[in-house]
């Protein structure tokens, strides 16, 4: 199993750390202000909110070249809660690709609440992660995985599609916040 960075320390940070070290991997959780230490991982994960991403980079970009890197971040608006704050022809994962570009960038888990990753069902079926990314390499070993820690991994398509899956977790999101559904909840994918 690949060896895994997980950059930052919160709820998903921690959550996604378990399931990878339930699944076999070896994982080092790193704070996001933590810049002394290197970062090892083959795969790493930017468990921050989306405005720090370009600080960790800033400050991580060459420890993170040939690496498959996770954008797992929804780019909101946290002052409206009304919007995303990316173009709509473009999405956060394809700017942290074109800030990365020796970088395989792939998008996975924002789609999905903490609650679920760590029960690992949503409404009775296996949680379902989605992931989108152009190198199909890096997204089958990320839903290697996903799956090794008992989740499904469904591939969404290429980076493109980022911009829609960042459209459903802010959705996710709003309705949470506006209590029409309990941050326990979210989807799968049935078969």
């Amino acid at each position: 199993m690949p060896r895994i960075s997980i950059i930052g320390s919160g709820n998903m940070g921690q959550v996604i750390a378990d399931l990878a070290g339930k699944g076999g991997s070896t994982v080092e959780l790193i704070g996001r202000s933590d810049t002394d230490r290197e970062v090892t991982g083959d795969i790493v994960v930017l468990a921050v909110p989306h405005p720090a991403v370009g600080q960790v980079i800033a400050a991580r970009g060459a420890q993170l070249a040939g690496k498959i890197v996770v954008d797992i971040t929804n780019p909101l608006d946290f002052e409206t809660f009304d919007s995303l704050t990316v173009p709509a022809d473009s999405s956060a994962a394809a700017e942290t690709a074109a800030a990365l570009p020796d970088s395989r960038v792939v998008k996975a888990f924002n789609t999905n609440f903490a609650g679920t990753l760590a029960t690992g069902t949503a409404g009775g079926q296996p949680t379902t992660v989605l992931i989108a990314g152009d190198d199909a390499d890096a997204k089958a070993v990320l839903a290697g995985v996903i799956s090794a820690a008992g989740l499904r991994a469904v591939d969404a398509g290429s980076l493109k599609r980022a911009r829609e899956l960042e459209a459903v977790g802010f959705l996710q999101l709003t309705l949470a916040v506006g209590e029409k559904t309990s941050w326990t909840g979210g989807f799968s994918l049935a078969e």
